[in-house]
C-alpha cells in the first residue's frame, strides 16, 4: 500500500488576497452589523493612532527647534569656532529628528526593530566604507575643540610650513610662503607634531656668528651687542616675556671660533630682524677689523 501524504503549499500574496475578500463578502452577507462595528472600531484606534503620533511628531519638532536655538546661545556666548559649531547644530539635528522619526512610527503601532536594526547595518557598514573620512572628521573635532592653531597663524606640520587659510571639518589649508596652497587631512594633522610660530606674540632670535682665532673675543662680542642695539625691533627685557640680548663665546673649532647670539623681537619682525642681523654682522664687524675665518691649513717647511 502506499501512502500518499498531502504537504501544505505556502499560500502566495495573490491567494491571501482572494481569500480575504471572499471572507469579507461572506461576513458582509451573515453578519453586516458586527463588520462595520469592528472596521469603525479599528478606524478609530487607528485614528487615534495617527493622531498621537502626529501629536509626538510636532512636539519633537518644537523641542529640537528649541535645543539648536539654546546651542546658538550657548556658542554665541563662549565664542565657539563656526564651523565646531555648524557641525554640532547638523549632527544634534540629524540625531534627534531621526530618533523622532523612529518614536514617530513606533506609535502608529508599526514594528521598529526591525527598522533600528536595518539602520544600525547601514551606519556600520557607512562607516567602515568611510573610516578614513571618519577620521578625518574627528581630527577636525580635535582641532576645533583644542585649538593648536587658528587662522591667520604660521605653522609647519606634515613637511609644510605657510599660514593658515581655511579650517574644515575634514581639512586644513595652508599657504606657503613660495605662494602654493596646501591641503593636509585633519587625521593626520591631529595625529603629527604641529609647530605654531605665531602662538605666542614674541619669538628669540639665534645667530652663530664665527670670526678667525685672531680676533679679540670681549671686544668682538661688545662689537656684536652694539650691532644689535642699533635694531630698534630688537627687545629687551624691559618686555614682559623678553629678555635683554645675549652673546657667548660657543665654541673653538678647528678654524674659527663661534658666538652664539640671542635676541628677542616680535613675531611679525622675526625674518627682517633675522637677515638685517646677518648683513650686520657681515658688513660691520669687518669695519671694526675681526675678520671672518675659511677652512685653511698651516704648512711649517723643515729645512
Amino acid at each position: 500500500m502506499i501512502n500518499i501524504i498531502q504537504t501544505e503549499q505556502p499560500v502566495s500574496i495573490p491567494d491571501s488576497l482572494r481569500i480575504a475578500t471572499e471572507n469579507f463578502v461572506a461576513q458582509m452577507k451573515t453578519a453586516p452589523d458586527v463588520l462595520l462595528e469592528s472596521l469603525a472600531e479599528k478606524a478609530l484606534q487607528f485614528g487615534l493612532k495617527v493622531l498621537a503620533a502626529l501629536v509626538i511628531y510636532l512636539a519633537g519638532a518644537w523641542f529640537i527647534r528649541r535645543v539648536k536655538k539654546i546651542l546658538k546661545a550657548v556658542f554665541a556666548r563662549k565664542g565657539t569656532e563656526g564651523t565646531l559649531s555648524s557641525f554640532i547644530l547638523s549632527f544634534t539635528s540629524i540625531s534627534l529628528y531621526l530618533l523622532l522619526a523612529i518614536i514617530t512610527i513606533g506609535a502608529l503601532g508599526i514594528n521598529t526593530t526591525s527598522l533600528a536594526a536595518l539602520l544600525a547595518a547601514g551606519g556600520m557598514a557607512l562607516g567602515m566604507a568611510l573610516s578614513g573620512t571618519a577620521q578625518n572628521f574627528s581630527g577636525g573635532i580635535m582641532i576645533l575643540v583644542f585649538k593648536p592653531f587658528k587662522i591667520g597663524d604660521f605653522i609647519s606640520a606634515q613637511g609644510y610650513t605657510g599660514t593658515v587659510t581655511d579650517v574644515s571639518m575634514v581639512s586644513t589649508s595652508i599657504l606657503t610662503t613660495d605662494n602654493r596652497v596646501v591641503v593636509i587631512p585633519n587625521g593626520a594633522l591631529s595625529n603629527g607634531n604641529i609647530d605654531n610660530f605665531s602662538a605666542k606674540p614674541l619669538r628669540r632670535v639665534d645667530w652663530t656668528v664665527s670670526v678667525s682665532y685672531e680676533s679679540d673675543a670681549d671686544a668682538c662680542m661688545e662689537a656684536i651687542r652694539e650691532i644689535l642695539a642699533s635694531d630698534k625691533r630688537i627687545l629687551d627685557s624691559s618686555t614682559p616675556g623678553a629678555a635683554d640680548p645675549f652673546v657667548a663665546l660657543a665654541s673653538l673649532n678647528s678654524n674659527d671660533i663661534s658666538f652664539t647670539v640671542r635676541a628677542w623681537t616680535r613675531g611679525e619682525n622675526y625674518w627682517d630682524v633675522y637677515f638685517n642681523g646677518n648683513r650686520n654682522f657681515y658688513t660691520i664687524l669687518p669695519q671694526k677689523g675681526f675678520s671672518f675665518a675659511y677652512p685653511h691649513m698651516d704648512v711649517t717647511i723643515k729645512s
